[in-house]
């Protein structure tokens, strides 16, 4: 079997790891997530996690500082603290990076109606208080923010994603 060019990374939605494998697909790092709190689905306007073949289409946040707070994508100039958490109560923090997910699957996970990257799936960070390894996301995948740095430094977009 011939090496990848690209790393790729597997989701299982029911163990709540994200693997990375590297470029002789081998797995070289695993990482606790937490998914969709309403659990696996397509539809826009879900909550749900979308399942199937995906990519990354955009890395964004390089160069910010652990914890940056992103809004639509840009970052705020905030930084999370339990401080500004106690003055915001009701926002959906992301986190540190983006890495913003395209479906493969016409269909499935991309066209009309099932969309994850007009759904605005990412792989984003979330504040450490937050819990690994159960589902309580809006849709997107969380991740501990050192461990979302170390991944946003092995992937580029192309990265190929299984959410399965």
């Amino acid at each position: 079997m011939a090496a990848a060019t690209l790393p790729r990374l597997e989701i299982d939605l029911g163990a709540q790891t994200l693997t990375l494998f590297d470029v002789a697909d081998r797995p070289a790092a695993v990482y606790p997530i937490s998914t969709a709190l309403n659990g696996a689905g397509e539809r826009q306007d879900s909550g749900c996690t979308p399942r199937g073949e995906h990519y990354v289409r955009a890395c964004i946040g390089a160069g910010q500082p652990i914890n940056a707070v992103f809004s639509a994508r840009r970052p705020t100039g905030e930084v999370y603290s339990a401080q500004l958490a106690a003055r915001f109560p009701e926002r959906d923090w992301i986190l540190t990076r983006i890495l913003w997910l395209c479906g493969r699957e016409w269909g499935r996970n991309r066209g009309p109606g099932v969309d994850s990257f007009r759904r605005f799936i990412y792989i984003h960070g979330t504040p450490d208080s937050e819990p690994m390894g159960l589902p309580r996301s809006h849709g997107c995948v969380r991740m501990r923010n050192e461990d979302l740095v170390q991944l946003f430094a092995r992937v580029t977009p192309g990265t190929p994603v299984l959410i399965q």
